[in-house]
Order: C-alpha cells, then sequence, then structure tokens
C-alpha cells in the first residue's frame, strides 16, 4: 500500500527543496555581486525598468511594503538605488538606481547562465519548468479553493502531486 502522505510524493515539498537548491547555488554568485537574493530580486526589477514606485516593485515581486521598505532602505544605503519625489506630484516617490546599481547589470548578466549551468538540465527544459511553475502560480493564484474530494478534477491521475 502506498502513502499519500508520504513526504517525498508531495509537490509542496519538491518545490520547497528546489527553491532552496536553487538559492543555495544563487549565494556564491551574488555574493561576487555584493547582493543577497532578495536584493538581486529588486535589481532585476529595476533593470528592466528604472523609476517605479515601491507598490509597483513590491507587486512585482509580491512583497508587502512592510517588508520591502527597509530592503530598499538597505539598498540605498549600499548606494545602489535612491529615492526621488515624483516631479509632477510629490507625494509619489520613485526608486531610481545609481550609476552603482546600472554598474552591476553587466557582471549580473552570468548569473541565470551559471545558475542553468549548474542544473544539468537542457535550456528547453529549464524553460518548460519555468512556464509550467509561473501558470501554477497563475493557477493557484486565480482564487481557486480546494475541494473536499480533488478526484473530481478532470486531471487527477489517481497519483498524488
Amino acid at each position: 500500500m502506498t502513502d499519500e502522505l508520504a513526504l517525498d510524493k508531495q509537490l509542496c515539498f519538491a518545490l520547497y527543496a528546489a527553491s532552496r537548491a536553487t538559492t543555495a547555488v544563487y549565494r556564491p554568485l551574488l555574493d561576487e555581486l555584493g547582493l543577497t537574493y532578495p536584493q538581486y530580486l529588486v535589481m532585476l526589477v529595476l533593470w528592466e525598468r528604472d523609476g517605479r514606485g515601491v507598490r509597483e516593485i513590491g507587486d512585482e515581486l509580491d512583497l508587502d511594503t512592510g517588508t520591502l521598505s527597509p530592503l530598499l532602505k538597505r539598498m540605498e544605503g549600499l548606494g545602489l538605488l535612491e529615492r526621488r519625489r515624483q516631479s509632477d506630484d510629490e507625494r509619489r516617490v520613485l526608486i531610481h538606481l545609481t550609476d552603482a546599481g546600472h554598474d552591476l547589470h553587466e557582471p549580473a548578466l552570468a548569473v541565470p547562465r551559471r545558475l542553468a549551468g549548474c542544473s544539468g538540465l537542457p535550456t528547453e527544459e529549464l524553460l518548460a519548468l519555468r512556464s509550467t511553475l509561473k501558470r501554477l502560480t497563475l493557477e493557484l493564484r486565480s482564487g481557486a479553493t480546494p475541494t473536499d474530494d480533488s478526484t473530481t478534477s478532470s486531471t487527477y491521475t489517481g497519483r498524488n502531486p
């Protein structure tokens, strides 16, 4: 008899273990840049588009302002970003990269490539995995609620995800 509650059959644990392993590989790569993983995520958002509001950054990273504000303050202290009042609305503060923040962009380009190399997976599998995880995230956030009997799902295979 198989136990559906066995740890190695749990999707949540597989995601948790993969996340921890991935973050552990990131750590030394980001140490070379002088960044923590949360700081790296903020930098990714600002490299994509500089001059964002705190709420916009928080929405992008799924972080509340209580978590994000101290992180931004530390990064400002490191000279990576600065807060500027929006010229047409003094109440709104935008976060901008400094020259030092912009200068990290080029060396940071190696981080995803080096992580992919450590994964041991072909690029196609990594891209498919990322796509599947994005879809899973969207589905779980869509407001779907668990039912009492998950076997009613048309995609249920009888195996525990």
